[in-house]
């Protein structure tokens, strides 16, 4: 028999926390936070605080000593890898945050890692959930637009204070990210791009560093072609702002256009509505984090099947890493070789 509730450690008191905690309390009350655990105790203890969990500053102490059955793994890209294959070690169920790891050798030993522990396990890539994300594949499924032609993700941000401000920001150090904007922020916009046009087959791009504090890349133009024969281009830029307000997606079809725009609105361009037509309601990118801690939930209490399972996080890091070498090759490189 399923559990009716799930124990949770929340493992990494920064940013994202903040945006996992409610998330949690709005679209899975199933789950109880029951340990927190970071380094710095004074943000432990705040967590701590919030949710009624005892608070730890070491994993260790907290596999000791903590009540919980699943943790959420908000860590830096670098500790991926051993602190996932540590929770399967320990029977845990994981909730991982993108990436799955910085190389395919130590995505490969994660997954292992998960096969032996037959623990349920998500890659936190949110916008699997995205609202406006999800109702733009519903009207390509229904043809809205009829056969896609090409299509265009793009983000231009600066850079965040709650991520990127600090003594020595982790992001900034490529050792510790693996990369810039494309194996980061990219995966946000590459997963939509996925999901609403299938697999990547191979890229070619060009990178550079605008945003010079970064070590990686802060600027990505490149163009992916997926196995369809689609082109889509991949746009991205982190500097200091401000930015004209543009499409984060458009998708255009034989018959008609789909943008996503800011600050959750899908729109349809067709003949009947060349002004555009909203279709559904505001949403925006936030909107995509319930949906995440809902199918968790769901997978370990009730035993339903995930929306992407962890083998899909595997599709973002290839493209990233597929870019990363045409940036020093210049030529189309593929993603799956």
């Amino acid at each position: 028999m399923m559990s009716p509730r799930l124990k949770m450690a929340m493992v990494g008191c920064g940013a994202i926390s903040r945006v996992h905690l409610p998330a949690i309390r709005e679209a899975a009350p199933r789950i109880d936070i029951t340990a927190v655990v970071d380094t710095d105790r004074a943000r432990a203890e705040a967590l701590a605080q919030e949710t009624g969990a005892r608070a730890f500053t070491s994993f260790d102490e907290g596999l000791q000593r903590g009540d919980f059955e699943a943790v959420d793994l908000m860590l830096p890209h670098h500790l991926h890898e051993e602190m996932a294959v540590r929770s399967f070690t320990a029977g845990k169920h994981v909730l991982l945050e993108k990436p799955l790891a910085t190389t395919l050798g130590a995505c490969d030993r994660i997954l292992a890692a998960w096969k032996r522990a037959g623990t349920v396990f998500m890659v936190a890539e949110n916008t699997q959930y995205w609202p406006e994300v999800l109702t733009a594949k519903r009207l390509l499924a229904q043809g809205a637009i009829g056969d896609v032609v090409t299509a265009r993700g793009s983000f231009a941000i600066p850079p965040l204070p709650a991520y990127y401000a600090g003594d020595k920001p982790w992001r900034l150090d490529k050792a510790i990210a693996g990369g810039g904007i494309v194996l980061d922020t990219g995966s946000h916009w590459i997963r939509p791009l996925r999901m609403l046009l299938g697999e990547v087959d191979e890229v070619v791009g060009a990178l550079a560093r605008p945003y010079a504090a970064m070590q990686g890349e802060s600027l990505v133009r490149a163009l992916l072609r997926f196995r369809s024969g689609v082109v889509a281009v991949l746009d991205g830029l982190m500097k200091d702002g401000p930015f004209m307000p543009e499409p984060m997606f458009r998708i255009t079809g034989v018959r008609a256009e789909i943008t996503i725009e800011r600050p959750g609105r899908v729109v349809l361009w067709d003949a009947a509505h060349p002004n555009g037509q909203q279709i559904g309601d505001i949403g925006g990118y936030q909107r995509s984090y319930p949906g995440e801690f809902a199918d968790f939930a769901a997978a370990v209490l009730d035993g339903t099947t995930l929306a992407a399972g962890p083998e899909a996080a595997l599709g973002e890091l290839r493209v990233a890493l597929a870019l990363y070498r045409s940036a020093e090759t210049r030529r189309w490189e593929r993603v799956w070789a």
